[in-house]
Formats: C-alpha cells, structure tokens, sequence
C-alpha cells in the first residue's frame, strides 16, 4: 500500500523522493589570535621583560606606567603563596631604577627571613643585621628604602654600601654586583666576615657564593649551595629551597 505526501507527513513518515532542499554554507572565520600580554609573569620567579618592546610606540609614557604598575601588582599575588612575597613598598620604588634591580632587593630582604644565623653572628640580642652591597649602588638605595622600618626577627636591618676593598668587613648578608667572573671570585674569596655571600654572574656558586640569581626564561631566579651555606655556618630554610631555580647539595 503506497501513501502520497499528505498521508506520510500525518503518520510521520516523509517520502524523500518527493522533497528536496538547499544547503547554504557561510564561509568559516578563524577566530582572532589572543594578543600576547605586555609581561609574562609566573611564580616563583619574575618577569622582567621589557614592556617597550611590547607597546606600540604610539602609547604615551601613562600607559607604560600603568602597565608597570599591573605587573608589580601581579608579581605580589603571585609569590604570595610560596611566601616569597616582596614588601609592598617595591611597588613605590625610587625613580630611575630598574624593575630587576627592585626585584632582587625585594629578594635580598626577603632572603634574611629564611637564614638562621648563629647567635655569635650577633654582638646582643639588640644588634641589627647588616647587609653590605658591593658593585650595585642602585640596588643599595633600593633596598634601604625597602628595609626601613622592617625588623627581621625581632631586629632591625641596616644597609650599606660598601667598595671592593671593604669586602672582609663583617656582615650578614653580601650582595657582589656585577657579571665579571674575576672580580666576583676575588671579592668571595676576601668575603670572610660575611655569611650569606649573594652574587648575579654566571657560575657564581662555583667562585664561591651562597646564592647566585640567574635570569632564566625572562624571569629573576636563584640557585642555592647548600655546602658553601654549611661552610659560612648557617642554615636555609627548607621553604627557600623549595622556590630555588636549583639547589647545589656538594662542591661542584
């Protein structure tokens, strides 16, 4: 029994060979590319790749401020979940020096936190720790307006800025400037009243140092040497070691 199209459609039922259609296709659009951010930011480490390579020359200098103003922003919430977090007066740093430069102070003095000195490193239960910056005199001047009015353990932290002749005086924490191997290793190896040695060259533990920043991937990192800490009689915290770029356990 045949049914025309009347029927079929009642019951359900379409006879196809009675129907035809047209299929109208619209061109497909790629969706566009995301745009990538002026700075990459990523915890542990900090970004510091330069935001004017990234705008166009047509934004005012605002505009690049803003920007810097957002990745500072963005590096506090970041490294606050590894403790890490720089002081939030890095983010009114002096005029003039360069983001890196705040960074590495912020580190500097977050760095005495997760030091356990001896007490003989210590005249009395009142004596401040000292920080001596050799090679960096933007970086001392930042950093002392990062330490002002902060104690550490019940202390207070002083600055100063000292010259490649002074580098036995006795400090807690040395930071040597400066990306020539030479004078960093000559400077480490008159070191001798500093315990926490800081540098910033290429294969700074190996000349000696306790902790060496490196850039890696755009951002600030650090490797740590646990026996030239072992050495220099003092201990890091377990929760430094964590967020080290790399952890040095013996003489290399």
């Amino acid at each position: 029994m045949r049914m025309d199209a009347a029927a079929a459609r009642r019951v359900g039922m379409v006879d196809h060979t009675r129907l035809s259609w047209t299929v109208h296709f619209r061109p497909f659009r790629r969706a566009p590319k995301a745009r990538a951010l002026p700075a990459t930011v990523s915890s542990p480490g900090f970004a510091i790749r330069p935001m004017h390579r990234q705008l166009k020359p047509s934004m005012n200098r605002g505009l690049r401020r803003s920007f810097a103003g957002w990745v500072l922003a963005s590096l506090a919430v970041l490294c606050a979940g590894v403790g890490l977090m720089p002081p939030a007066r890095a983010q009114s740093a002096v005029p003039g020096v360069p983001l890196e430069r705040r960074v590495k102070a912020a580190f500097l003095y977050k760095f005495l936190g997760y030091t356990d000195f001896p007490a003989s490193a210590f005249a009395d239960a009142t004596a401040p720790l000292t920080i001596g910056v050799i090679g960096a005199d933007d970086l001392a001047v930042e950093l002392a307006r990062v330490v002002a009015g902060r104690t550490v353990n019940n202390r207070t932290i002083e600055v100063r800025e000292l010259r490649e002749s002074d580098a036995a005086a006795r400090v807690h924490l040395l930071f040597v400037g400066g990306s020539d191997p030479q004078r960093v290793a000559r400077i480490v190896h008159q070191a001798l009243g500093a315990m926490l040695v800081v540098t910033e060259c290429d294969n700074g533990l190996q000349l000696g140092s306790v902790i060496n920043f490196r850039i890696v991937d755009e951002r600030v990192r650090f490797d740590v040497a646990l026996d030239a800490a072992e050495r220099n009689g003092i201990k890091l915290s377990s929760r430094l070691l964590t967020v080290a770029n790399r952890v040095q356990k013996g003489a290399q």
